[in-house]
């Protein structure tokens, strides 16, 4: 099979940024007036190398300052690489940023043709599209409105069909689709896989395991900056699930990083990123007499593997570990899942589940485990834990942890409603 043409290379790339601890730092240093370096350097981007080729759609995923945004901004030309290649061979339309390329000030229509022409089209070429822009954007006479009194959803709708249509030989999305409601988000999906049967060549970036697993041919993990690896969707997801729950190791090598953790408000903050990259919630609910304490939680996978990701349709455990304060007769653990907007879709305990119902005792530490068929659809919910317990007809909460973490899950097939029913579907001939 004949090997498909190279459209975007680039190869050990890097981006460097320079961090000062006080504003007079960064001005004494752009005046000449300080003759030692203040600053420590931070990179976004270490020595990597990546190669796309035509007709291929290709995600990135990592987690939040992994470099995945900085990447593309230095493909697209909005950014400028501190070292290394970067070759592009194509028309490329991108999505960046909301509101990146559009005059607030401008009406919807006045935007079309200054990103048109920005792109190197001529109004006539424009004036041919305009229709179809409109029409993809769906924003009937909003498109007359300055683009500043848009909504976020109006918004993006319209940068979409501006990217989209303008025929580019390259689309590069990142992250803007989650803003518009899920009819849009469908539609979209729907002109990648047309752009892909067209040959054309995609680059996104997504939190969306499920866009990522479902659409792209191929996927890139960064962490750190660094390229960790690429492959298979499904591999690249597996790594990336590790990295949530520190259990991958980054490739070492290249120039030592600043070891900026000295500073007890930077250790502060990379502590907090950590847990938030693990799926935990730093600004969990919690309250309760503990006298049973909630003091350990995580989720396995199919194979037992801690992580926050699991894949539809695959069995799951949810995991917390309990510690008795006090002689307690008959302490009930509980777990329930909500959607993001706060709705409870699901939830179950011990005593619903007649698992447990003994007394235990001062000293004494229990680990539980729910384990369940994930039959939920693709996307993000929340874990909420409880101990709690009936005293003489008395219910009483010993510790309750509300929204903990998060459970991210990845489909590839969506139906309607929060669950799947794996229906069996046949259609014969009568």
């Amino acid at each position: 099979m004949e090997e498909r043409e190279l459209v975007i290379h680039v190869e050990d790339l890097n981006k460097v940024y320079k961090l000062y601890k006080r504003n007079r730092d960064r001005v004494a240093e752009a005046l000449g007036l300080s003759r030692s370096p203040r600053f420590t350097e931070h990179y976004a981007l270490r020595d990597v190398c990546l190669d796309i080729r035509r007709g291929e759609c290709v995600g990135i995923i990592g987690t939040n300052g992994s470099g995945k945004s900085t990447i593309l901004k230095i493909i697209t030309g909005v950014l400028h690489e501190t070292s290394g290649t970067v070759e592009v061979h194509g028309r490329i339309s991108a999505l960046l940023e909301l509101g990146a390329g559009f005059n607030m000030e401008y009406n919807g229509i006045e935007n079309i043709y200054l990103n048109g022409m920005m792109l190197g089209f001529s109004e006539k070429e424009i004036d041919e599209k305009l229709q179809d822009i409109l029409n993809f954007a769906d924003i009937d006479d909003y498109v007359y409105q300055p683009v500043k009194t848009y909504s976020s959803g109006m918004f993006v709708r319209l940068a979409f069909a501006v990217a989209i249509n303008i025929d580019p030989e390259i689309l590069i999305v990142d992250e803007a689709l989650s803003v518009g409601d899920v009819f849009f988000q469908a539609k979209c999906y729907r002109k990648f896989e047309e752009f892909k049967k067209k040959g054309k060549t995609i680059l996104f970036v997504s939190h969306d395991l499920s866009a990522i697993s479902k659409y792209c041919d191929r996927a890139v993990l960064l962490n750190q900056g660094v390229k960790l690896g690429e492959g298979s969707p499904k591999e690249m997801i597996d790594a990336y699930k590790q990295v949530l729950v520190g259990q991958y190791e980054a490739p070492k090598g290249g120039q030592d990083v600043p070891d900026l953790t000295a500073d007890a408000d930077v250790r502060a903050a990379l502590e907090r990123r950590k847990r938030q990259q693990a799926g935990l919630n730093p600004e969990t609910l919690e309250y309760g007499s503990k006298e049973a304490e909630i003091v350990d939680y995580f989720l396995t996978d199919a194979k037992g593997v801690q992580t926050t990701a699991i894949l539809k349709g695959d069995e799951f455990s949810v995991h917390m570990k309990v510690k008795i304060h006090r002689d307690l007769p008959a302490p009930i653990f509980a777990l329930s899942i909500k959607n993001i907007k706060g709705v409870e879709i699901t939830g179950t305990n011990t005593m619903v589940e007649k698992s447990f119902l003994d007394g235990v005792s001062a000293g004494q530490t229990k680990e539980i485990s729910f384990t369940q068929k994930m039959r939920l659809q693709g996307g993000d919910y929340l874990i909420s834990l409880g101990v709690t317990g009936y005293e003489k007809d008395n219910f009483v909460v010993y510790h309750r942890l509300y929204d903990v973490c998060n459970l991210t899950v990845v489909s590839d097939k969506d139906t309607v409603g929060y669950f799947d029913m794996e229906s069996r579907v046949e259609v014969k001939d009568i």
